[in-house]
């Protein structure tokens, strides 16, 4: 039996000490409409949510030729194909004679998809490769016939796709900047596995679910943390990048270790915000994906992903479970603080939020949301 050892900083970057400022943000405001407008949902979607790179599913759930998952969030439908060579082929899963979804559910080993509503075929690239009655259609239409592309590449064991398309976004890499494939890439997730996931249909706007795990200054009450700990957690140091953040929170007796040796990865809990829905709670030995779907503008599937690393040391598979364990009931917690948002959310006297400094973290996001939205309009007013 091999001990289990967590993972280390090694050579990255210095994220906790003396003279690094607890925030790099202040106190800001932002409009309850940005939350409750329908209107603004849909330019969500078109500017933010589908050219943007997202975590679509662990690179374990395809290992074979032909396994496929079907995912499906705000409006879009997508079949991610692992290919003969390895690869990943992605498309939209709308059939393109009438509409309707080719695939059904995920699975495995498909050699090809068939719509079940007339037989259309099409293989793991999407392209059309079987029609019934062929020579009754233009035969000018069926020419070259594919389902529109997504992107795809694999980072950390995940799979990440653009919806939008080849070429909207940049590369993933640089997508994620250097910053989070260090940092984040110093847990080495591609080495972990999927020990769960938990989901909760809730009735709220997809934005509520990512600020929940954007600060700690709710812990306190809704999850009853002792008192060092309240203590402690205000010690924590925030970093925003060019468009995602991070979040060292030096809880359950971290802080005097950090202090002693700065190896935020080995001690402390590193929250990373990865724009625009995911949120990685990282503990040392362990570490949850915080995935916020959006299914409309006050509907979202709330995913819990449970990583654990591959090892044989029984003591760390107990305190793991036991700890998992726990984590499921705090979560739980936040996931019920959202039926009281939803009950206000209808209120005409709710005009705004108001986040404190160490909430930085969730108007940094927001703003983002708004540029981007801001920008995209702009362009396609001026026909660019």
């Amino acid at each position: 039996m091999t001990t289990f050892v967590p993972p280390t900083r090694g050579d990255g970057p210095l994220r906790f000490a003396e003279d690094i400022p607890n925030t790099p943000g202040q106190s800001e405001t932002i409009p309850s409409s940005w939350y409750t407008d329908p209107a603004r949902f849909e330019l969500e979607r078109k500017y933010v949510l589908n050219p943007s790179w997202q975590i679509m599913c662990r690179s374990e759930e395809l290992t074979e030729t032909g396994d496929h998952v079907v995912w499906e969030g705000h409006g879009e439908t997508i079949v991610i194909t692992r290919r003969k060579d390895g690869g990943l082929d992605g498309f939209h899963n709308v059939c393109l004679h009438r509409g309707a979804r080719i695939v059904r559910d995920s699975g495995s080993c498909a050699r090809r998809f068939k719509c079940p509503w007339h037989d259309w075929v099409y293989d793991y690239a999407g392209n059309v490769v079987g029609i019934p009655d062929r020579e009754d259609f233009d035969q000018d239409i069926l020419n070259n016939l594919k389902a529109p592309q997504v992107e795809l590449a694999e980072w950390g064991g995940w799979v990440w796709g653009v919806l939008a398309g080849p070429g909207v976004a940049p590369p993933l890499n640089e997508w994620l900047g250097e910053d989070i494939l260090v940092d984040l890439g110093a847990y080495k997730m591609e080495d972990m596995y999927l020990r769960e996931k938990v989901t909760w249909d809730v009735d709220v706007n997809w934005k509520v679910v990512v600020d929940a795990f954007n600060e700690f200054y709710h812990a306190p009450a809704l999850h009853h943390i002792p008192p060092q700990d309240v203590k402690d957690g205000r010690e924590m140091r925030i970093f925003e990048f060019e468009r995602h953040s991070m979040m060292v929170v030096p809880l359950k007796g971290a802080l005097p270790k950090l202090r002693e040796n700065p190896d935020h990865q080995s001690v402390a809990i590193c929250h990373y915000t990865i724009f625009p829905t995911s949120v990685f709670n990282n503990n040392p030995e362990h570490l949850q994906l915080f995935r916020s779907v959006p299914i409309s503008h006050n509907k979202t599937r709330f995913e819990t992903w449970e990583l654990w690393y591959k090892s044989d040391d029984q003591a760390y598979l107990d305190r793991t479970q036991r700890h998992w364990d726990h984590l499921k009931i705090v979560v739980g917690e936040d996931v019920w603080t959202w039926e009281d948002v939803n009950a206000a959310s209808r209120s005409s006297y709710y005009k705004q939020n108001f986040f404190n400094d160490r909430e930085c973290k969730i108007p940094f996001f927001h703003n983002q949301v708004n540029r981007i939205i801001n920008e995209g309009v702009a362009r396609d007013s001026a026909g660019n």
